[in-house]
This record gives C-alpha cells, structure tokens and sequence, in this order.
C-alpha cells in the first residue's frame, strides 16, 4: 500500500520503533493519529516534528482501556476523516522471572496490553477500513511470538497470540481491500524495559556484551516495517536475529529452544 496521504492511527507512538514509525510516514507525505499512554512522550514527538499542519494529531489513552479506544475511533474519524490504516505497535514486557515467580497482576497486565489491546483497537477500526478502497492493518507481534524466552513466558504468549489473530485475519480479510502485517521485531534498541516498568535484569549488558548481541536501531526497523507494507507483506522480520531464529527454530525447534534458554538462564533470579 502506498502511504502518501493515508491516515495512519499508530499505538506506541511516544517511544521506539512507534515513534521513528511516525516520523518515518510523515517523511511518506502520511497523517498520523499518534496514541501513547504518555503525555510527555507525545508532547516531545510534536515538538520533534516541528510542524504546525494537521498531519499530526496526539491522543493519550490507555489501549487496554475498551471504551477508550472504542472513544478513540470516533475522535479519530473526526479529526482526520476516513482512517487508512492502523498500525499496533504499543506492547510491554513482564518481570524477567519464571512463570512460577510471576504474579497475576503482571500478568493481566501484559496480557490486557499486549493482545487485548491490539485486539480493541482491531475491533474499533475495521469496520471502517472495509469500507476503503485500500487499507492494512499491522501488529507487531515480536521474534518471542513464535520462539520461546525463559523469563518472558507470558510476554511471549501475548506475543504469539498477535501472531495467530493477525495470521486469522489475514485468512478472513484475504478477499477484502484489506491487508494485514505481522511484525516480528528482534533486538532492537528501545526503552522498551523502562516504559513496561520493569528492571533490568542484573549483568543484562555484560551479557549482550558477552554474547555480541546487536540491536538494531528502532530507526531502521521502522524503514523494515514501512518497506514491508508497502509491499503488502504478511510476515515482516526486523533484525538478523528475527530472521535466522525463525528459521533455525523451524528447522529444529528443540536446538532453537535451549539455545535460548542458555542466554537466558544467567540474568533470571536463581
């Protein structure tokens, strides 16, 4: 889909890949409906884009609030007309614990946000993008949707439930002007573990240093992710790792899995 002119309302647009998301479809000629939980964060990307049109439009809400993004569609409407495309980037991470040490407050968290979240603002939009000549829809989904991570279990699972909604959907929207991505983000280098309220594991830098593990630029995941629509993928894998995971994990997923499991076993509570 060609993005020049669309409306695009994106989640998690304060921060990381949603943020340089923004600012890269401004750069297409786009208007934006720019949502974060994040007052502050959106104040900034207003002053970052330092433009006076209607491009841009900033609403602060909290996604796994359902009558706030029900709220939302309609402001949106109303602010910029007929919305082209929507684009979920908002998510947060759990306690890098077990799943045994892991309470069920962080766990509804992660999954109100995460899948319900995506899943609300789904609902809310896509009655309106059938009834455009073109339209897409993208989740972002993460490299921990489809390979398991001891310490994020249940980030995981909300992460793999976009998965399967968006691959669903795509199957039920396959004979509909609609078109759905998928996003599959590796390491990447965002504020991600700050913004989830999360610590950071201790010696979580030693060990990515240790390892050499490279994170790629939220930047350039963001030209991923606009070049992937652009061509109306269904699959979109940002970073290396993203890439060879999945397909290492096709080819052997018990391998995949305790390669895994081994980086991760230093920086979970012993």
């Amino acid at each position: 889909m060609k993005l020049d002119n669309k409306i695009v309302v994106v989640t998690g647009a304060g921060s990381g890949i949603g943020r340089e998301l923004v600012l890269a479809l401004i750069k297409k000629g786009a208007k934006i409906a720019a949502v974060d939980l994040h007052q502050t964060s959106l104040e900034e990307l207003k002053k970052d884009i330092d433009m006076n049109s209607d491009q841009l439009s900033t609403h602060t809400l909290d996604i796994s609030d359902r009558e706030a993004i029900e709220a939302l569609s309609k402001e949106v409407i109303s602010k910029h007309g007929d919305i082209d495309s929507v684009i979920n980037c908002a998510g947060i991470i759990q306690p890098f614990v077990r799943v045994n040490d892991l309470n069920f407050e962080d766990i509804n968290r992660v999954m109100n946000v995460n899948f319900y979240g995506t899943l609300y603002m789904v609902k809310a939009f896509l009655p309106d993008l059938l009834q455009r000549p073109e339209a897409h829809i993208v989740n972002v989904s993460s490299m921990g949707g489809f390979l398991p991570v001891p310490g994020q279990s249940v980030y995981g699972a909300s992460k793999s439930a976009v998965k399967l909604l968006s691959e669903g959907l795509y199957a039920e929207l396959a004979d509909t002007n609609v078109h759905v991505s998928v996003v599959f983000p590796g390491a990447t280098a965002t504020n991600i573990t700050s913004n989830s309220g999360v610590k950071t594991p201790k010696g979580a830098g030693d060990e990515a240093e240790k390892q050499k593990i490279p994170m790629l630029s939220a930047s350039k995941a963001a030209d991923i992710i606009i070049r992937g629509i652009e061509k109306n993928k269904l699959l979109i894998f940002t970073g290396k790792d993203s890439n060879m995971m999945n397909k290492l994990y096709r080819l052997n997923p018990v391998f995949a899995t305790n390669l895994i499991a081994k980086r991760m076993k230093s920086l979970l509570p012993k």
